[in-house]
């Protein structure tokens, strides 16, 4: 079975579409040839018995209250022949001055079972040979048989046969005729979006991608073409990120350089030793920083999975203590708190410490007067009467890479936005009437 499985998963759509047709075509030959065969032998029999006893039943009656020669024009179905037995003479109706051998063997068979049969009208009905009998006791000295000719049974057979075939066939045929168009749909767009991807994996421009399809495979392409454009912006956006963040790497190292070499010959480019040193250490702290935080970017899901599994966080007294820690930083700034006792956050603590961390810093760079922090049940807000935010930087303001207010690549909101994410938390920033909000809520299930 696992062969078989894993050979029809290799098939094309086309070719699975030819094994189904010769699948349908192979259970429907062993259909109609063994089982069907044999049902049509039980509808005619049963639809045959049933005409001769049919017409029986109305010839009998009649029988019973006319004289028998006024009737023998009334033959009735002209796929059935009637012989009435009189006084052990046998007539055809339908032809009373022609006779019949009553001494024939079949004749006496189906005369003794006649004779054998009580005064209330019975039938019996055998058949040999395709030929169907029924016979049929009228009155005491007359007997009614009816039996149909094989041939009519066969052309009959045949064209019932024939019919349910070619109306099966047609029904099929028009069904396998709709399969293929619609299989062939898939397929076309299908191989579009193959080669298109196959060219933007080898790098180069691909066509532009039209799948004129309104489905799930029209959403396919519209998504990948989304997603190519937008692995394209932040492949630029990566590399505008690695320049300046070179640039700003330079700076510091060029200082420390500049600043050893200096004080290597014995000048002090600070005015003393001690604040040169503290310029190099300085420099060294910035460089470590710049470093540390983008190593903490690339990290962050892997220690959280590591670590993280069932850890809670008490979040009123983290953000206090990220509160006496930063706010002396910026004296000037009032810090307004709304803080609910025994709220928790599922995850680490040290991540949501940096989390808090980098969103404060964010709120007292472009501060003006005050930041108000709220805390209720799920949710966090950290609200700044700074300017607000341009419309279209809200919407990458999270992603890695992004250029900043003042053409600054920082990466603290990028971390936000990875340790929520990993904790299954939302992180969003609004503007509102006066300066800017961030909250961070538990994501919908």
């Amino acid at each position: 079975m696992k062969r078989i499985s894993l050979f029809l998963k290799r098939l094309t759509l086309s070719q699975q579409l030819f094994a189904l047709i010769f699948f349908f075509v192979t259970f429907f030959a062993a259909f109609f040839f063994v089982y069907l065969n044999s049902k049509v032998d039980v509808v005619i029999q049963t639809k045959t018995f049933n005409d001769l006893m049919t017409t029986q039943e109305a010839i009998a009656g009649k029988l019973r209250n006319e004289l028998p020669w006024n009737l023998y024009q009334l033959v009735g179905d002209s796929t059935i022949t009637n012989i009435i037995i009189i006084d052990d003479q046998a007539y055809y109706l339908g032809d009373p001055d022609e006779t019949i051998d009553t001494s024939s063997p079949r004749f006496q068979d189906m005369y003794k079972k006649a004779m054998l049969a009580s005064y209330v009208p019975r039938t019996y009905t055998f058949h040999a040979d395709r030929t169907y009998y029924s016979v049929v006791k009228v009155s005491e000295n007359q007997v009614l048989i009816s039996f149909t000719r094989s041939q009519y049974l066969e052309s009959f057979k045949n064209d019932l046969v024939s019919s349910v075939i070619y109306l099966t066939v047609l029904v099929v045929s028009l069904f396998f005729f709709i399969l293929l168009v619609w299989v062939a749909g898939l397929i076309h767009p299908l191989n579009q979006i193959r080669n298109y991807i196959d060219k933007v994996k080898n790098g180069l421009t691909p066509p532009d991608l039209k799948v004129n399809r309104e489905d799930e495979i029209g959403e396919l392409a519209e998504a990948l073409v989304a997603m190519r454009k937008e692995l394209l912006r932040q492949e630029q956006t990566k590399e505008d990120m690695i320049h300046n963040i070179s640039h700003d790497l330079k700076t510091p190292i060029a200082t420390i350089k500049s600043y050893g070499e200096s004080i290597k010959d014995g000048i002090y480019p600070y005015d003393t030793l001690e604040k040169s040193v503290d310029v190099i250490i300085e420099n060294a702290e910035r460089l470590e920083k710049k470093v540390y935080s983008l190593l903490y970017l690339n990290r962050i899901e892997y220690l959280i999975s590591q670590d993280g599994e069932g850890a809670i966080t008490p979040m009123k007294d983290l953000v206090e203590t990220v509160i006496l820690n930063i706010k002396v930083i910026k004296p000037d700034i009032e810090i307004i708190t709304d803080l609910d006792e025994k709220v928790c956050f599922d995850g680490l603590e040290e991540p949501w410490r940096v989390t808090i961390e980098n969103i404060m810093d964010n709120a007292l760079r472009y501060a003006k007067s005050k930041i108000t922090i709220t805390l209720h049940e799920q949710e966090l807000s950290i609200a700044n009467d700074g300017p607000n935010i341009e419309e279209d930087r809200l919407k990458v303001l999270f992603k890695p890479y992004e250029k900043g207010q003042q053409g600054k690549f920082g990466l603290g909101l990028s971390i936000v936005a990875k340790v929520v994410q990993a904790n299954h938390y939302e992180v969003s920033g609004e503007n509102t009437s006066d300066g800017v909000i961030f909250r961070i809520y538990k994501r919908k299930s």
